[in-house]
Protein backbone atom coordinates (compact mmCIF):
# COMPACT_ATOMS: atom_id res chain seq x y z
CA UNK A 1 0.00 0.00 0.00
CA UNK A 2 1.48 3.83 -0.84
CA UNK A 3 1.70 5.80 2.07
CA UNK A 4 -0.23 9.00 2.29
CA UNK A 5 2.30 11.77 1.32
CA UNK A 6 0.75 14.22 2.84
CA UNK A 7 0.59 11.98 6.08
CA UNK A 8 3.00 14.16 8.74
CA UNK A 9 5.75 11.61 9.56
CA UNK A 10 6.47 10.40 13.02
CA UNK A 11 9.22 12.33 14.41
CA UNK A 12 12.71 11.35 14.87
CA UNK A 13 13.08 8.79 17.99
CA UNK A 14 9.69 8.47 18.26
CA UNK A 15 8.05 4.80 17.71
CA UNK A 16 5.27 5.03 15.37
CA UNK A 17 1.79 5.00 16.40
CA UNK A 18 -0.70 2.75 15.51
CA UNK A 19 -2.75 3.65 13.17
CA UNK A 20 -5.46 0.69 14.48
CA UNK A 21 -5.63 3.20 17.92
CA UNK A 22 -4.36 6.98 17.45
CA UNK A 23 -4.83 9.34 20.25
CA UNK A 24 -7.90 10.75 19.99
CA UNK A 25 -7.57 14.86 18.90
CA UNK A 26 -7.45 16.99 22.11
CA UNK A 27 -10.55 19.33 21.22
CA UNK A 28 -11.82 22.30 23.09
CA UNK A 29 -14.61 19.92 24.75
CA UNK A 30 -12.15 17.74 26.20
CA UNK A 31 -10.02 20.42 27.19
CA UNK A 32 -13.26 21.70 29.46
CA UNK A 33 -13.47 18.24 30.55
CA UNK A 34 -9.84 17.78 31.57
CA UNK A 35 -10.67 20.96 33.79
CA UNK A 36 -13.90 19.85 35.67
CA UNK A 37 -12.53 16.43 36.20
CA UNK A 38 -9.28 18.30 37.39
CA UNK A 39 -6.86 16.75 35.27
CA UNK A 40 -3.95 19.52 34.59
CA UNK A 41 -3.60 20.53 30.76
CA UNK A 42 0.08 19.91 29.73
CA UNK A 43 1.18 22.62 27.35
CA UNK A 44 4.06 23.25 25.33
CA UNK A 45 6.09 25.85 22.78
CA UNK A 46 6.62 24.25 19.21
CA UNK A 47 8.02 26.22 16.19
CA UNK A 48 8.41 23.44 13.25
CA UNK A 49 7.05 20.19 12.11
CA UNK A 50 9.43 17.98 13.42
CA UNK A 51 9.10 19.16 16.94
CA UNK A 52 5.30 19.41 16.62
CA UNK A 53 4.76 15.24 15.69
CA UNK A 54 7.79 14.85 18.77
CA UNK A 55 5.38 16.73 21.29
CA UNK A 56 1.76 14.80 19.93
CA UNK A 57 3.63 11.37 20.06
CA UNK A 58 4.29 12.29 23.90
CA UNK A 59 0.83 13.24 24.13
CA UNK A 60 1.39 17.06 25.12
CA UNK A 61 -2.49 18.17 25.35
CA UNK A 62 -1.44 21.67 23.50
CA UNK A 63 0.94 22.93 21.13
CA UNK A 64 1.28 26.59 21.60
CA UNK A 65 2.95 28.71 18.37
CA UNK A 66 4.58 31.27 20.23
CA UNK A 67 5.89 34.62 19.69
CA UNK A 68 8.73 33.32 21.99
CA UNK A 69 10.12 32.29 18.53
CA UNK A 70 11.35 35.70 17.72
CA UNK A 71 14.04 34.94 21.11
CA UNK A 72 14.22 30.83 20.97
CA UNK A 73 14.10 30.72 16.93
CA UNK A 74 15.38 33.97 15.07
CA UNK A 75 17.72 35.61 18.02
CA UNK A 76 16.69 38.34 18.93
CA UNK A 77 15.40 40.41 22.50
CA UNK A 78 12.12 40.23 22.41
CA UNK A 79 9.03 39.15 20.91
CA UNK A 80 8.42 42.68 19.44
CA UNK A 81 10.02 41.68 15.54
CA UNK A 82 7.81 39.12 15.15
CA UNK A 83 5.60 39.57 12.14
CA UNK A 84 2.50 37.84 11.35
CA UNK A 85 3.27 36.34 8.08
CA UNK A 86 6.24 34.65 10.12
CA UNK A 87 3.65 33.56 12.79
CA UNK A 88 1.35 32.09 9.58
CA UNK A 89 4.37 30.24 8.73
CA UNK A 90 5.53 28.39 11.58
CA UNK A 91 1.56 27.67 12.45
CA UNK A 92 1.39 26.13 9.08
CA UNK A 93 4.98 24.11 9.45
CA UNK A 94 3.82 22.91 13.24
CA UNK A 95 0.28 21.96 12.05
CA UNK A 96 2.01 19.81 9.26
CA UNK A 97 3.43 17.70 12.35
CA UNK A 98 0.49 17.65 14.60
CA UNK A 99 -2.06 15.22 14.57
CA UNK A 100 -3.80 15.19 17.77
CA UNK A 101 -3.02 18.39 19.88
CA UNK A 102 -4.96 21.22 20.21
CA UNK A 103 -2.58 24.13 18.46
CA UNK A 104 -2.28 27.46 19.76
CA UNK A 105 -0.77 30.60 17.54
CA UNK A 106 0.40 33.93 19.49
CA UNK A 107 -1.29 36.86 17.27
CA UNK A 108 1.90 38.92 17.53
CA UNK A 109 2.70 42.45 18.37
CA UNK A 110 1.29 45.20 16.39
CA UNK A 111 -1.31 42.54 14.32
CA UNK A 112 -4.48 42.93 16.74
CA UNK A 113 -4.12 46.67 18.51
CA UNK A 114 -4.88 48.96 16.14
CA UNK A 115 -8.81 47.74 16.11
CA UNK A 116 -10.84 44.73 16.30
CA UNK A 117 -11.03 44.64 12.35
CA UNK A 118 -7.43 44.04 12.16
CA UNK A 119 -7.65 41.43 15.16
CA UNK A 120 -10.40 39.23 12.99
CA UNK A 121 -8.47 39.74 9.75
CA UNK A 122 -4.97 38.78 11.69
CA UNK A 123 -6.87 35.94 13.79
CA UNK A 124 -8.24 34.06 10.63
CA UNK A 125 -4.84 34.64 8.69
CA UNK A 126 -3.59 32.04 11.86
CA UNK A 127 -6.57 29.87 11.33
CA UNK A 128 -6.24 29.22 7.77
CA UNK A 129 -2.62 28.52 8.76
CA UNK A 130 -4.22 25.96 10.91
CA UNK A 131 -4.43 27.48 14.47
CA UNK A 132 -7.57 25.87 16.06
CA UNK A 133 -7.03 28.97 18.93
CA UNK A 134 -5.68 32.25 18.94
CA UNK A 135 -3.65 33.89 22.24
CA UNK A 136 -3.75 37.93 22.89
CA UNK A 137 -2.35 39.87 25.86
CA UNK A 138 -3.36 42.14 28.06
CA UNK A 139 -6.62 43.11 29.57
CA UNK A 140 -9.26 46.07 29.76
CA UNK A 141 -9.17 47.18 25.99
CA UNK A 142 -8.84 43.57 25.10
CA UNK A 143 -12.36 42.20 26.28
CA UNK A 144 -14.15 43.79 23.76
CA UNK A 145 -11.78 42.14 20.66
CA UNK A 146 -11.80 38.86 22.36
CA UNK A 147 -15.87 39.09 22.25
CA UNK A 148 -16.00 39.91 18.29
CA UNK A 149 -13.57 37.25 17.61
CA UNK A 150 -15.44 34.74 19.88
CA UNK A 151 -18.61 35.43 18.11
CA UNK A 152 -17.14 35.04 14.90
CA UNK A 153 -16.16 31.54 15.87
CA UNK A 154 -12.45 32.15 16.82
CA UNK A 155 -11.57 30.35 20.20
CA UNK A 156 -9.48 32.75 22.29
CA UNK A 157 -6.47 32.47 24.74
CA UNK A 158 -5.88 35.50 26.56
CA UNK A 159 -2.74 36.23 28.58
CA UNK A 160 -2.19 38.51 31.58
CA UNK A 161 0.32 38.88 34.02
CA UNK A 162 3.87 39.63 32.25
CA UNK A 163 3.02 40.61 28.69
CA UNK A 164 6.10 40.29 27.22
CA UNK A 165 4.82 42.48 24.15
CA UNK A 166 4.45 45.19 26.76
CA UNK A 167 7.64 44.10 28.00
CA UNK A 168 8.75 47.80 27.97
CA UNK A 169 6.08 49.45 29.36
CA UNK A 170 6.14 46.88 32.54
CA UNK A 171 9.66 47.63 33.07
CA UNK A 172 11.68 44.65 32.41
CA UNK A 173 10.31 40.65 32.99
CA UNK A 174 8.95 41.16 36.44
CA UNK A 175 6.53 39.59 38.81
CA UNK A 176 3.05 41.31 38.20
CA UNK A 177 0.37 41.52 41.04
CA UNK A 178 2.00 41.64 43.70
CA UNK A 179 0.34 45.15 45.75
CA UNK A 180 -2.89 44.82 46.09
CA UNK A 181 -4.08 47.67 43.37
CA UNK A 182 -2.21 45.53 41.12
CA UNK A 183 -3.85 42.28 42.02
CA UNK A 184 -7.44 43.99 41.85
CA UNK A 185 -6.71 45.08 38.58
CA UNK A 186 -5.74 41.55 37.54
CA UNK A 187 -9.00 40.09 39.49
CA UNK A 188 -11.00 42.46 37.21
CA UNK A 189 -9.16 41.78 33.98
CA UNK A 190 -9.50 38.41 34.05
CA UNK A 191 -13.33 38.40 35.25
CA UNK A 192 -13.66 40.72 31.85
CA UNK A 193 -11.79 38.35 29.80
CA UNK A 194 -13.75 35.16 30.99
CA UNK A 195 -17.50 37.59 30.14
CA UNK A 196 -16.42 38.02 26.60
CA UNK A 197 -15.53 34.21 26.14
CA UNK A 198 -11.92 33.70 26.44
CA UNK A 199 -12.19 29.59 26.58
CA UNK A 200 -8.61 29.60 27.74
CA UNK A 201 -6.74 32.42 30.10
CA UNK A 202 -2.11 32.22 30.49
CA UNK A 203 -1.00 33.21 33.57
CA UNK A 204 3.03 34.60 33.81
CA UNK A 205 5.01 35.54 36.68
CA UNK A 206 1.91 36.35 39.37
CA UNK A 207 1.49 35.36 42.60
CA UNK A 208 0.49 31.84 43.04
CA UNK A 209 -2.10 32.91 45.19
CA UNK A 210 -3.59 35.09 43.40
CA UNK A 211 -3.70 32.86 40.46
CA UNK A 212 -5.48 30.18 42.65
CA UNK A 213 -7.78 33.11 43.19
CA UNK A 214 -8.25 33.68 39.53
CA UNK A 215 -8.15 29.85 38.51
CA UNK A 216 -11.06 29.21 40.92
CA UNK A 217 -13.25 31.69 39.65
CA UNK A 218 -12.33 31.48 35.82
CA UNK A 219 -15.10 29.99 33.60
CA UNK A 220 -12.32 28.61 31.41
CA UNK A 221 -8.88 27.03 31.59
CA UNK A 222 -6.20 28.89 33.16
CA UNK A 223 -2.68 27.72 32.30
CA UNK A 224 0.37 28.98 34.20
CA UNK A 225 4.00 29.65 34.10
CA UNK A 226 5.79 30.76 36.96
CA UNK A 227 2.66 31.42 38.28
CA UNK A 228 2.36 28.44 41.12
CA UNK A 229 1.20 25.08 40.90
CA UNK A 230 -3.00 25.60 41.00
CA UNK A 231 -3.77 26.91 37.69
CA UNK A 232 -5.81 24.14 35.68
CA UNK A 233 -2.72 23.59 33.59
CA UNK A 234 1.31 24.81 33.09
CA UNK A 235 3.06 25.86 29.55
CA UNK A 236 6.77 25.86 29.34
CA UNK A 237 9.05 27.13 26.41
CA UNK A 238 10.18 23.67 24.86
CA UNK A 239 14.03 25.11 24.65
CA UNK A 240 13.85 26.00 28.21
CA UNK A 241 13.01 22.64 29.34
CA UNK A 242 15.08 21.07 27.17
CA UNK A 243 17.70 22.85 28.52
CA UNK A 244 18.74 24.05 25.04
CA UNK A 245 18.01 27.98 25.77
CA UNK A 246 21.69 29.15 26.10
CA UNK A 247 22.08 31.65 29.22
CA UNK A 248 20.43 32.32 32.62
CA UNK A 249 16.55 30.91 32.88
CA UNK A 250 13.24 31.83 34.48
CA UNK A 251 13.62 30.03 38.25
CA UNK A 252 10.38 28.33 37.66
CA UNK A 253 11.96 26.31 34.54
CA UNK A 254 13.26 22.78 35.45
CA UNK A 255 15.53 20.69 33.50
CA UNK A 256 13.80 17.44 31.81
CA UNK A 257 16.79 16.46 29.76
CA UNK A 258 18.62 15.62 33.22
CA UNK A 259 18.69 11.85 33.95
CA UNK A 260 16.07 11.71 30.51
CA UNK A 261 17.59 9.06 27.57
CA UNK A 262 15.99 10.83 25.00
CA UNK A 263 13.91 13.99 23.92
CA UNK A 264 11.12 12.15 23.78
CA UNK A 265 10.89 10.80 27.18
CA UNK A 266 12.05 14.22 28.79
CA UNK A 267 8.60 15.60 27.52
CA UNK A 268 6.50 12.75 28.25
CA UNK A 269 8.62 13.35 31.90
CA UNK A 270 7.33 16.84 31.79
CA UNK A 271 3.71 15.82 30.75
CA UNK A 272 3.83 13.43 33.45
CA UNK A 273 4.88 15.93 36.30
CA UNK A 274 1.88 18.34 35.13
CA UNK A 275 -0.32 15.58 35.47
CA UNK A 276 0.76 13.92 38.81
CA UNK A 277 1.28 18.04 40.08
CA UNK A 278 4.97 17.46 40.82
CA UNK A 279 5.66 20.66 37.64
CA UNK A 280 6.08 22.88 39.24
CA UNK A 281 7.11 22.57 43.03
CA UNK A 282 5.12 25.24 44.97
CA UNK A 283 7.76 25.98 47.48
CA UNK A 284 10.46 26.75 44.90
CA UNK A 285 8.15 28.31 42.42
CA UNK A 286 5.28 29.53 43.46
CA UNK A 287 5.61 33.40 44.09
CA UNK A 288 3.63 34.48 47.07
CA UNK A 289 4.39 37.88 47.18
Amino acid sequence: MTADPTAPLAPYGAPARSEAAPRKAVTLHRLRAMREAGEKVAMLTAYDAASAGLLDAAEVDCLLVGDSLGMVMQGHTSTLPVTLEQMAYHTQCVARGNRSAWLIADLPFGSYQGNTEQAIASSVALMQAGAQMVKLEGGGWTAPVVRALVERGIPVCAHLGLTPQSVHALGGYRIQGRDAHAADTLRQHAAELGAAGAAMLVLELVPSDLAAAISASYPGITIGIGAGARTHGQVLVLHDMLDITRGPKPRFVRNFMQGAPSVLDAVRGYVQAVKQGAFPDEALHGYSA
